[in-house]
Protein backbone atom coordinates (compact mmCIF):
# COMPACT_ATOMS: atom_id res chain seq x y z
CA UNK A 1 0.00 0.00 0.00
CA UNK A 2 1.10 3.53 -0.79
CA UNK A 3 0.67 5.97 2.11
CA UNK A 4 1.26 9.72 2.35
CA UNK A 5 1.58 11.88 5.44
CA UNK A 6 0.60 15.47 4.74
CA UNK A 7 -0.17 18.60 6.73
CA UNK A 8 0.88 22.13 7.43
CA UNK A 9 4.36 22.96 8.63
CA UNK A 10 4.80 22.32 12.35
CA UNK A 11 1.84 19.96 12.62
CA UNK A 12 4.05 17.00 13.51
CA UNK A 13 3.68 15.35 10.11
CA UNK A 14 7.25 14.06 9.91
CA UNK A 15 7.30 12.83 13.50
CA UNK A 16 3.99 11.01 13.09
CA UNK A 17 5.06 9.41 9.81
CA UNK A 18 8.34 8.26 11.36
CA UNK A 19 6.48 6.64 14.26
CA UNK A 20 4.22 4.80 11.83
CA UNK A 21 7.20 3.65 9.77
CA UNK A 22 8.94 2.39 12.92
CA UNK A 23 5.75 0.58 13.90
CA UNK A 24 5.56 -1.25 10.56
CA UNK A 25 9.22 -2.21 10.79
CA UNK A 26 8.72 -3.49 14.33
CA UNK A 27 5.97 -5.73 12.95
CA UNK A 28 8.61 -7.08 10.51
CA UNK A 29 6.70 -5.78 7.51
CA UNK A 30 8.49 -4.62 4.35
CA UNK A 31 8.43 -0.83 4.33
CA UNK A 32 10.00 1.82 2.12
CA UNK A 33 10.19 5.30 3.66
CA UNK A 34 10.57 8.26 1.31
CA UNK A 35 11.38 11.77 2.45
CA UNK A 36 9.66 14.04 -0.07
CA UNK A 37 9.57 17.09 2.21
CA UNK A 38 11.60 20.11 1.20
CA UNK A 39 13.07 20.22 4.73
CA UNK A 40 14.28 16.59 4.69
CA UNK A 41 13.95 15.59 8.36
CA UNK A 42 12.53 12.07 8.03
CA UNK A 43 15.91 10.33 8.04
CA UNK A 44 16.87 11.91 11.35
CA UNK A 45 13.45 11.03 12.78
CA UNK A 46 14.13 7.40 11.86
CA UNK A 47 17.41 7.47 13.76
CA UNK A 48 19.86 8.06 10.92
CA UNK A 49 22.88 10.22 11.55
CA UNK A 50 23.50 13.33 9.46
CA UNK A 51 26.32 11.45 7.72
CA UNK A 52 24.05 8.52 6.87
CA UNK A 53 21.35 10.82 5.51
CA UNK A 54 23.90 12.69 3.41
CA UNK A 55 25.16 9.41 1.95
CA UNK A 56 21.75 8.53 0.47
CA UNK A 57 21.65 9.53 -3.22
CA UNK A 58 18.92 12.09 -3.85
CA UNK A 59 16.30 10.72 -6.25
CA UNK A 60 15.76 14.19 -7.68
CA UNK A 61 19.43 14.46 -8.59
CA UNK A 62 19.33 11.24 -10.62
CA UNK A 63 16.26 11.77 -12.78
CA UNK A 64 18.13 10.79 -15.95
CA UNK A 65 19.13 7.43 -14.47
CA UNK A 66 15.61 6.83 -13.14
CA UNK A 67 13.95 7.68 -16.45
CA UNK A 68 16.35 5.61 -18.54
CA UNK A 69 15.81 2.57 -16.36
CA UNK A 70 12.02 2.86 -16.14
CA UNK A 71 11.39 3.40 -19.85
CA UNK A 72 13.05 0.07 -20.64
CA UNK A 73 12.17 -0.79 -24.22
CA UNK A 74 8.73 0.83 -24.18
CA UNK A 75 8.23 1.70 -27.87
CA UNK A 76 6.04 4.68 -26.98
CA UNK A 77 8.98 6.46 -25.31
CA UNK A 78 11.86 7.00 -27.70
CA UNK A 79 14.24 8.50 -25.12
CA UNK A 80 14.53 9.32 -21.44
CA UNK A 81 14.43 13.01 -22.38
CA UNK A 82 10.79 12.53 -23.41
CA UNK A 83 9.77 11.31 -19.97
CA UNK A 84 8.18 13.72 -17.51
CA UNK A 85 7.06 13.19 -13.93
CA UNK A 86 3.60 11.98 -14.99
CA UNK A 87 4.74 9.54 -17.68
CA UNK A 88 2.89 6.27 -16.97
CA UNK A 89 4.28 2.80 -17.58
CA UNK A 90 3.31 0.74 -20.60
CA UNK A 91 4.31 -2.48 -22.27
CA UNK A 92 8.09 -2.59 -22.31
CA UNK A 93 8.49 -0.33 -19.27
CA UNK A 94 10.45 -1.63 -16.30
CA UNK A 95 8.34 -1.98 -13.18
CA UNK A 96 9.45 -1.81 -9.58
CA UNK A 97 8.74 -4.06 -6.62
CA UNK A 98 9.29 -3.32 -2.96
CA UNK A 99 12.65 -4.82 -2.02
CA UNK A 100 13.78 -4.94 -5.63
CA UNK A 101 17.41 -4.90 -6.75
CA UNK A 102 16.83 -2.18 -9.34
CA UNK A 103 18.93 1.02 -9.62
CA UNK A 104 16.21 3.13 -7.98
CA UNK A 105 16.02 1.07 -4.79
CA UNK A 106 19.81 1.04 -4.81
CA UNK A 107 19.55 4.78 -4.02
CA UNK A 108 18.66 3.98 -0.42
CA UNK A 109 20.02 2.93 2.92
CA UNK A 110 18.70 0.50 5.50
CA UNK A 111 17.84 1.53 9.05
CA UNK A 112 15.97 -0.55 11.59
CA UNK A 113 14.37 -2.75 8.95
CA UNK A 114 13.35 0.25 6.84
CA UNK A 115 14.48 1.07 3.31
CA UNK A 116 15.02 4.83 3.37
CA UNK A 117 15.02 7.00 0.24
CA UNK A 118 14.96 10.77 -0.24
CA UNK A 119 13.80 13.13 -2.96
CA UNK A 120 16.65 15.48 -2.13
CA UNK A 121 17.14 18.91 -0.65
CA UNK A 122 16.31 22.23 -2.22
CA UNK A 123 19.68 23.94 -2.12
CA UNK A 124 21.49 27.08 -3.26
CA UNK A 125 21.92 25.99 -6.87
CA UNK A 126 18.14 25.60 -7.18
CA UNK A 127 17.36 29.14 -6.05
CA UNK A 128 15.72 31.19 -8.76
CA UNK A 129 15.97 28.50 -11.43
CA UNK A 130 13.82 25.56 -10.32
CA UNK A 131 11.09 24.45 -7.95
CA UNK A 132 10.83 21.54 -5.57
CA UNK A 133 8.41 19.76 -7.89
CA UNK A 134 11.42 18.71 -9.96
CA UNK A 135 12.58 16.61 -7.04
CA UNK A 136 9.18 15.21 -6.07
CA UNK A 137 8.78 14.35 -9.75
CA UNK A 138 11.26 11.52 -9.15
CA UNK A 139 8.98 10.22 -6.39
CA UNK A 140 5.98 10.43 -8.72
CA UNK A 141 7.77 8.38 -11.38
CA UNK A 142 8.73 5.83 -8.73
CA UNK A 143 5.14 5.47 -7.54
CA UNK A 144 3.84 5.36 -11.12
CA UNK A 145 5.96 2.29 -11.83
CA UNK A 146 5.72 0.54 -8.45
CA UNK A 147 3.68 -2.65 -8.20
CA UNK A 148 3.19 -2.98 -4.45
CA UNK A 149 1.74 -6.20 -3.17
CA UNK A 150 -0.28 -7.20 -0.08
CA UNK A 151 1.55 -6.52 3.16
CA UNK A 152 4.04 -4.13 1.52
CA UNK A 153 4.15 -0.48 2.48
CA UNK A 154 5.59 2.66 0.92
CA UNK A 155 5.26 5.62 3.27
CA UNK A 156 5.99 9.10 1.91
CA UNK A 157 6.52 12.15 4.11
CA UNK A 158 5.24 14.86 1.77
CA UNK A 159 6.20 18.51 1.71
CA UNK A 160 4.08 20.75 3.92
CA UNK A 161 1.11 22.61 2.50
CA UNK A 162 -0.87 21.91 -0.64
CA UNK A 163 2.08 21.28 -3.00
CA UNK A 164 1.01 17.63 -3.03
CA UNK A 165 -1.74 18.73 -5.41
CA UNK A 166 0.57 20.45 -7.90
CA UNK A 167 0.44 17.37 -10.14
CA UNK A 168 -1.25 13.99 -10.05
CA UNK A 169 1.00 12.90 -7.19
CA UNK A 170 -1.84 13.00 -4.68
CA UNK A 171 -3.74 10.29 -6.60
CA UNK A 172 -0.88 7.80 -6.22
CA UNK A 173 -1.69 6.95 -2.61
CA UNK A 174 -4.10 4.40 -1.21
CA UNK A 175 -4.59 6.66 1.79
CA UNK A 176 -3.40 10.13 2.82
CA UNK A 177 -3.02 10.78 6.53
CA UNK A 178 -3.58 14.48 7.14
CA UNK A 179 -1.95 15.46 10.43
CA UNK A 180 -3.97 18.28 11.97
CA UNK A 181 -3.49 20.29 15.15
CA UNK A 182 -6.60 21.33 17.11
CA UNK A 183 -6.43 24.92 15.86
CA UNK A 184 -8.31 27.03 13.33
CA UNK A 185 -5.23 27.02 11.08
CA UNK A 186 -5.05 23.25 11.24
CA UNK A 187 -8.72 22.92 10.32
CA UNK A 188 -8.26 25.39 7.44
CA UNK A 189 -5.62 23.08 5.94
CA UNK A 190 -8.02 20.15 6.30
CA UNK A 191 -10.69 22.03 4.36
CA UNK A 192 -8.20 22.97 1.66
CA UNK A 193 -7.08 19.35 1.23
CA UNK A 194 -10.57 17.91 1.11
CA UNK A 195 -11.65 20.55 -1.38
CA UNK A 196 -8.76 19.69 -3.70
CA UNK A 197 -9.30 15.93 -3.39
CA UNK A 198 -13.10 15.95 -3.57
CA UNK A 199 -13.55 14.77 -7.15
CA UNK A 200 -10.74 12.19 -7.26
CA UNK A 201 -11.76 9.49 -4.81
CA UNK A 202 -8.70 10.10 -2.63
CA UNK A 203 -9.01 8.65 0.86
CA UNK A 204 -8.07 11.30 3.43
CA UNK A 205 -8.02 10.37 7.11
CA UNK A 206 -7.32 13.00 9.76
CA UNK A 207 -4.84 12.27 12.52
CA UNK A 208 -5.23 14.77 15.33
CA UNK A 209 -1.86 15.67 16.78
CA UNK A 210 -0.80 17.60 19.87
CA UNK A 211 -4.21 16.83 21.32
CA UNK A 212 -3.89 17.61 25.02
CA UNK A 213 -7.46 17.63 26.35
CA UNK A 214 -10.91 16.27 25.62
CA UNK A 215 -11.81 19.80 24.48
CA UNK A 216 -9.07 19.58 21.83
CA UNK A 217 -10.53 16.34 20.50
CA UNK A 218 -14.09 17.70 20.62
CA UNK A 219 -12.97 20.75 18.64
CA UNK A 220 -11.43 18.59 15.92
CA UNK A 221 -14.43 16.29 15.76
CA UNK A 222 -16.80 19.23 15.46
CA UNK A 223 -14.77 20.55 12.51
CA UNK A 224 -13.82 17.43 10.55
CA UNK A 225 -16.50 14.95 11.66
CA UNK A 226 -16.08 11.34 10.65
CA UNK A 227 -12.78 12.10 8.88
CA UNK A 228 -11.11 12.22 12.30
CA UNK A 229 -9.54 8.78 12.54
CA UNK A 230 -7.56 9.04 15.76
CA UNK A 231 -5.66 11.46 17.99
CA UNK A 232 -2.14 11.52 19.35
CA UNK A 233 -1.50 13.21 22.67
CA UNK A 234 1.69 14.43 24.29
CA UNK A 235 4.45 11.84 24.38
CA UNK A 236 7.62 12.63 26.38
CA UNK A 237 9.44 9.93 24.40
CA UNK A 238 8.67 11.78 21.17
CA UNK A 239 10.20 14.96 22.54
CA UNK A 240 13.34 13.00 23.38
CA UNK A 241 13.43 11.66 19.80
CA UNK A 242 13.04 15.18 18.40
CA UNK A 243 15.97 16.28 20.53
CA UNK A 244 18.16 13.57 19.03
CA UNK A 245 18.22 11.22 21.99
CA UNK A 246 17.89 7.46 21.69
CA UNK A 247 14.34 6.36 21.00
CA UNK A 248 12.45 3.08 21.12
CA UNK A 249 8.79 2.45 20.32
CA UNK A 250 8.43 0.75 23.69
CA UNK A 251 8.90 4.18 25.26
CA UNK A 252 5.50 5.26 23.91
CA UNK A 253 2.50 4.82 26.15
CA UNK A 254 -0.35 2.45 25.37
CA UNK A 255 -2.54 5.10 23.78
CA UNK A 256 0.18 6.08 21.30
CA UNK A 257 0.84 2.46 20.31
CA UNK A 258 -2.93 2.07 19.81
CA UNK A 259 -2.85 5.09 17.46
CA UNK A 260 -0.18 3.45 15.31
CA UNK A 261 -2.12 0.19 15.18
CA UNK A 262 -5.21 2.17 14.19
CA UNK A 263 -3.30 3.77 11.32
CA UNK A 264 -2.19 0.36 10.10
CA UNK A 265 -5.75 -0.99 10.21
CA UNK A 266 -6.91 1.98 8.16
CA UNK A 267 -4.25 1.34 5.53
CA UNK A 268 -4.91 -2.39 5.42
CA UNK A 269 -8.65 -1.83 5.00
CA UNK A 270 -8.25 0.14 1.77
CA UNK A 271 -9.18 -1.70 -1.42
CA UNK A 272 -6.50 -1.80 -4.09
CA UNK A 273 -7.98 -0.26 -7.23
CA UNK A 274 -5.42 -0.64 -10.00
CA UNK A 275 -7.94 0.34 -12.67
CA UNK A 276 -8.47 3.74 -11.01
CA UNK A 277 -4.73 4.14 -10.47
CA UNK A 278 -4.00 3.59 -14.18
CA UNK A 279 -6.93 5.75 -15.31
CA UNK A 280 -5.95 8.70 -13.13
CA UNK A 281 -2.32 8.35 -14.18
CA UNK A 282 -3.41 8.75 -17.80
CA UNK A 283 -5.74 11.65 -16.99
CA UNK A 284 -3.08 13.67 -15.18
CA UNK A 285 -0.47 12.86 -17.79
CA UNK A 286 -2.72 14.34 -20.46
CA UNK A 287 -3.36 17.42 -18.29
CA UNK A 288 0.35 17.97 -17.79
CA UNK A 289 1.06 17.37 -21.47
CA UNK A 290 -1.50 19.93 -22.59
CA UNK A 291 -0.62 22.56 -19.98
CA UNK A 292 3.19 22.59 -20.28
CA UNK A 293 4.95 19.31 -21.01
CA UNK A 294 4.26 19.00 -24.76
CA UNK A 295 5.79 22.42 -25.29
CA UNK A 296 8.74 21.70 -23.00
CA UNK A 297 9.59 18.33 -24.55
CA UNK A 298 8.56 19.02 -28.14
CA UNK A 299 6.44 15.93 -28.71
CA UNK A 300 2.84 14.87 -28.10
CA UNK A 301 3.21 13.12 -24.76
CA UNK A 302 -0.35 11.79 -24.82
CA UNK A 303 0.97 9.15 -27.22
CA UNK A 304 2.98 7.67 -24.34
CA UNK A 305 -0.23 6.27 -22.83
CA UNK A 306 -0.64 2.57 -23.59
CA UNK A 307 -4.41 1.93 -23.64
CA UNK A 308 -3.94 -1.83 -23.40
CA UNK A 309 -1.85 -1.73 -20.23
CA UNK A 310 -2.82 -1.84 -16.56
CA UNK A 311 -0.87 -2.43 -13.39
CA UNK A 312 -2.10 -5.14 -11.05
CA UNK A 313 -0.94 -6.35 -7.67
CA UNK A 314 0.13 -9.80 -8.82
CA UNK A 315 0.58 -9.54 -12.58
CA UNK A 316 0.79 -6.97 -15.32
CA UNK A 317 -2.29 -7.12 -17.47
CA UNK A 318 -1.89 -6.09 -21.07
CA UNK A 319 -4.08 -6.61 -24.06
Amino acid sequence: MKVAFVGKGGSGKTTTSSLFIRHLAAERLPVVAIDADINQHLGAALGLSDEDVASVPALGAHLDVIKEYLRGDNPRISSAAEMVKTTPPGRGSRLLRVGGTDPIHAMSCETGGVTFMAAGQFDDKDLGVSCYHGKTGAVELYLNHLVDGPGEYVVVDMTAGADTFASGLFTKFDVMFLVVEPTRKGVAVYRQYTEHARDFGVEIAVVGNKVQTSEDEEFLRSQVGADLLTCMGHQPAVRAMEQGRDFDLDALDTSARDVLRRLQREVDSQPKDWEKFSRQSAEFHIKNAESWANKAVGVDLAKQIDPGFELASEVVVSG
